[in-house]
């Protein structure tokens, strides 16, 4: 395992749900009833009785573009014991993958969860490697019972915006 497992959220690192560009969101292989947004969005993701839900077997690929370049420090998945996921990879700023291409591809980072991440304890990620995100996208391979669905409670992504130059608040220089 690659990531490492943080023992809680560190200081000054925000819930990146709110700089997460909605209308890009996407997840191939979700169940049509028990989809991504149930385990992302705030208040979805904090009820019991809602959860992502694999649909054909037990892979999931999520991608989350941001409105804004931030940079990812950790993140959390929980899941149910036996059919929250195992192997996840994570992938920084790549775009159109699929099931078909996942594998073309090295990943930003890895990680095999355990009972305690996927009972809240984040990951922390390699830090190099999330520094100027744009998207992010998560590859579930498996889930812990290697059942054909995987569920997951909640999403949570941790880290802080980049400090960048806002280009419509830039006056002009006229020459004169």
């Amino acid at each position: 395992m690659s990531a490492e497992s943080a023992s809680g959220i560190q200081k000054g690192l925000v819930d990146l749900v709110d700089f997460i560009d909605w209308s890009g969101v996407e997840c191939l292989n979700q169940s049509p009833v028990h989809s991504l947004p149930n385990a992302l969005k705030q208040g979805y993701r904090e009820d019991d009785g809602l959860h992502l839900e694999s649909h054909a077997d037990e892979q999931l690929l999520i991608y989350i573009p941001f409105s804004q370049v931030v940079k990812l420090h950790s993140i959390a998945i929980i899941g149910p014991e036996e059919e929250g996921p195992k192997g996840v990879k994570f992938f920084s700023n790549r775009e159109h993958m699929g099931f078909s291409n996942v594998s073309d591809f090295p990943p930003s980072d890895t990680a095999i969860l355990s009972e305690d991440n996927l009972k809240g304890k984040p990951l922390i990620l390699k830090y190099v490697k999330f520094q100027n995100v744009r998207s992010l996208t998560i590859f579930i391979e498996d889930n812990q019972a290697a059942s054909e669905i995987t569920k997951v409670q909640k999403i949570a992504l941790y880290g802080t915006m980049m400090e960048t130059t806002d280009m419509k608040g830039l006056k002009k220089i006229e020459d004169h």
